[in-house]
């Protein structure tokens, strides 16, 4: 199934509707343009398939009379199994990858995740800010390549399309989700739904630093009900301080082909400009 087309269209439309609203002016460095650009480019074109057959090669090798074993399955249940797997998977690999930060065996994993990080900014574009080794480690990638495999192609594009899909809404600039937590009749209940779904709100949280920042919390991409069992649930009140990464920057070649170009930072980041409300 294919589902970049459809992520495409709605991305298009997201960021155009950004960019006519002024969400996007004077927030780019010169850095921010190459690492957005090039990863933009080079994940859909390059990576992902490079990844794909790895992925592939991987599933023949240690599963080589499970091809196409599990297709008899009906797409509803399979789909509702794999993305649970999925999320549950990319929760722990999403949380390694900021532990990453405190925990030497895992730097290399931070490393290649915070490029996604360090945009001083939140809008779908941030989307696209990806390294371009994360799709060879992240587990949403190995999961849904081998159920392919096995096959269940449709659910696995479901899935991954649902959480494009849900990606999208909760990088958008556009917070509608603070209204509603701060009115006094629904925001109790709004609350009670922040305990099971990830908000635009709580991602942002997660990109940022500062008052209502917490890049230690929110790890999970949809179920927010995943962060709340292990202790990592964090519901803001409102936009984090400043978003990104403090402190000194990596060159934006690092950011983009870590771990294969290691440059030391080019100099101290200045401090996030305060994003618009």
């Amino acid at each position: 199934m294919s589902y970049y087309g459809p992520v495409l269209a709605v991305t298009a439309i997201i960021l155009l509707t950004e960019i006519v609203m002024g969400r996007h002016r004077g927030i780019y460095r010169r850095e921010d343009i190459w690492v957005i650009g090039l990863c933009a480019l080079l994940n859909p074109l390059v990576t992902r398939t490079l990844a794909g057959l790895l992925i592939a090669g991987a599933a023949a090798l240690l599963l080589p009379q499970g091809k196409g074993a599990l297709a008899h399955l009906p797409l509803l249940p399979s789909y509702i199994g794999l993305f649970l797997l999925v999320e549950f998977a990319f929760y722990w690999g999403h949380r390694w990858a900021h532990e990453g930060q405190r925990r030497p065996a895992l730097r290399w994993l931070w490393k290649i995740h915070r490029t996604h990080h360090a945009g001083r900014y939140m809008n779908v574009l941030v989307t696209q800010r990806v390294n371009l080794f994360w799709s060879f480690v992240v587990p949403t990638a190995w999961l849904t390549g081998f159920a392919v495999y096995l096959g269940q192609g449709a659910a696995a594009g479901l899935v991954v399309l649902t959480i494009f899909c849900w990606n999208l809404i909760t990088h958008s600039h556009f917070r509608w989700d603070d209204a509603i937590r701060r009115h006094p009749r629904f925001g109790r209940a709004f609350r009670a739904v922040e305990h099971l779904l990830i908000s635009p709100g709580m991602h942002h949280s997660h990109h940022g630093y500062g008052k209502d920042g917490a890049s230690y919390r929110n790890y999970a991409v949809t179920f927010a009900f995943i962060d709340w069992m292990f202790g990592t649930l964090h519901i803001p009140e409102g936009r984090p301080w400043r978003y990104g990464v403090p402190g000194a920057q990596p060159h934006w070649a690092e950011e983009i082909f870590y771990p294969l170009v290691r440059m030391p930072a080019p100099r101290a980041d200045l401090e996030p400009q305060n994003p618009r409300a």
